[in-house]
């Protein structure tokens, strides 16, 4: 029965996510996460639920990821905000949306979020529109890495690396290359006080 249902649950996100997976997501510039995303803030995720939606072929796994909003950078999101992303898992069954952010209670992420509700992965860029807050081992200090990791520093050069683990074993440097969150945020801050208005 099991079997039936992992197969049944194959066939349905297949049909369900085919253009999804078709699209090759292009990483954004520094610029364009700051332009696109509708709201930005810093938030800490407080709960991660999973549910199943949909009838028949359009059956399939949402969550819902929580944040309490620990600063408001880009808009009001308020004092809790809740992602709406497609995938998770319920029960034995498990959806994933390729290259889609994992979240899990007590992260600390910058986030650029767009189309909330609307769009399966409601990020800009989808992973590229999630940065971890992370404490650095060696210096206790916070520091800002992407999504999967890599030091984020030069904000220049975001959307124009390919594969930043290809560079070879320097993690070395990655440290002290990172930003602080409290710098990463003020570079926001400055982009968005130059755009001109409409």
């Amino acid at each position: 029965m099991k079997t039936s249902r992992s197969l049944l649950l194959a066939i349905s996100i297949f049909f369900t996510l085919s253009s999804a997976r078709a699209t090759t997501v292009i990483p954004p510039t520094f610029d364009e996460l700051v332009s696109q995303a509708e709201l930005i803030f810093q938030g800490t995720v407080t709960d991660v639920k999973s549910q199943w939606t949909g009838e028949g072929a359009q059956r399939h796994i949402v969550s819902f990821v929580t944040f309490k909003v620990d600063e408001q950078i880009k808009g009001d999101a308020g004092v809790s905000y809740t992602l709406r992303m497609m995938g998770g898992t319920v029960g034995d069954d498990t959806m994933e949306v390729s290259d889609s952010p994992k979240f899990t209670r007590g992260d600390r992420d910058i986030l650029f979020v767009e189309n909330n509700g609307r769009q399966f992965i409601p990020l800009v860029g989808i992973s590229h529109g999630r940065f971890h807050v992370k404490r650095d081992s060696e210096s206790g200090e916070d520091l800002v890495v992407g999504d999967r990791g890599e030091a984020v520093g030069d904000l220049s050069k975001l959307g124009k690396e390919e594969a930043p683990a290809a560079a070879g074993p320097s993690t070395n440097a990655q440290p002290t290359a990172a930003l602080r969150p409290a710098a990463f945020k003020a570079a926001i801050r400055a982009k968005l006080a130059a755009a001109p208005t409409r």
